[in-house]
């Protein structure tokens, strides 16, 4: 135990269930390579990859979450740009109800996809969704693995400037979809024994955030990831004293999904950021 106080963790990772480049067990092998304490997947929309690393069997070398990122509306007096995302850990994987709010998730995601296509076809872009679909193979097919095949053919130079110009919010290719409620998200999460988290709060307009945090604490939230690699020093000390005024447990990960991001690491983010285990500790004795 004193050795895994020592490492660090990550909380935040993406696998080929949803949007990320490396299987589970590739995620489970790496997180053994860099010693890590423990780890979390933390797929958009689904547990597929959770389940994965479960059924496999995880190696004691390791401590592992599972986990899942939910896409959310923002509360409705709240008109902020941005995503909100609500992380759940030590979710029972097998819940009904968890199950069937994630399907719902995924068929609207899904379901958008064709009206992405034809809105880049209508920019010029010659681009089908069966390709797309066969590029990225297994994983969940959405803004970013068309992004992907946007670089693969030369249309964009990177998978940034692909959202930045044509996929973002506003941007002339993107489709909205349905996204559960936060609250509803937080409930689900809950009902399913697990913690709660706001993901990522610098994403969301840093204007009115702990107004957002404590209508999401009286939701029912019970954490917030302060650690992140898009977080400066000054931000992870806001979140984390905002975590002690409202009674929130600290969490942290690196949104790590492979050479989508490359420039993202797990473990380390850009190459600084560090996650202390005793947060993994805490998490453990909220669960």
């Amino acid at each position: 135990m004193e050795y895994k106080k020592r490492v660090g963790i990550d909380l935040h990772i993406h696998s080929t269930a949803s949007d990320g480049m490396l299987t589970p067990s590739e995620i489970l092998s790496l997180a053994q390579e860099l010693h890590l304490g423990a780890f979390a997947i933390t797929d958009h929309d689904t547990i597929e990859g959770s389940k994965e690393i479960i059924e496999a069997g995880i190696p004691s070398s390791v401590n592992f979450l599972t986990g899942v990122e939910i896409s959310t509306g923002l509360p409705l007096s709240f008109a902020f740009s941005g995503s909100l995302h609500i992380l759940g850990y030590g979710i029972d994987i097998y819940n009904i109800d968890l199950n069937h709010a994630l399907a719902k998730q995924r068929k609207a995601r899904k379901d958008r996809n064709p009206g992405i296509i034809a809105n880049l076809n209508d920019l010029g872009f010659d681009l089908t969704l069966e390709e797309v679909i066969r590029e990225t193979g297994n994983m969940q097919t959405g803004r970013p693995q068309i992004a992907q095949m946007m670089l693969a053919k030369g249309f964009v130079k990177t998978i940034d400037e692909a959202f930045d110009k044509y996929l973002a919010k506003g941007r002339p290719g993107y489709i909205d979809k349905y996204r559960i409620d936060c609250a509803g998200a937080i409930k689900i999460i809950l009902d399913a024994g697990g913690l709660p988290v706001l993901a990522h709060p610098s994403f969301v307009n840093k204007t009115g955030i702990e107004d957002l945090v404590i209508a999401l604490v009286n939701m029912g939230l019970k954490g917030i990831e302060a650690y992140y690699p898009g977080h400066s020093i000054s931000q992870t000390r806001k979140y984390t004293e905002l975590a002690g005024h409202y009674d929130l447990i600290v969490t942290g990960g690196t949104d790590f999904h492979g050479s989508l991001k490359p420039d993202i690491q797990m473990g380390s983010g850009k190459g600084n950021l560090f996650i202390p285990y005793d947060l993994y500790e805490k998490i453990l004795d909220f669960l």
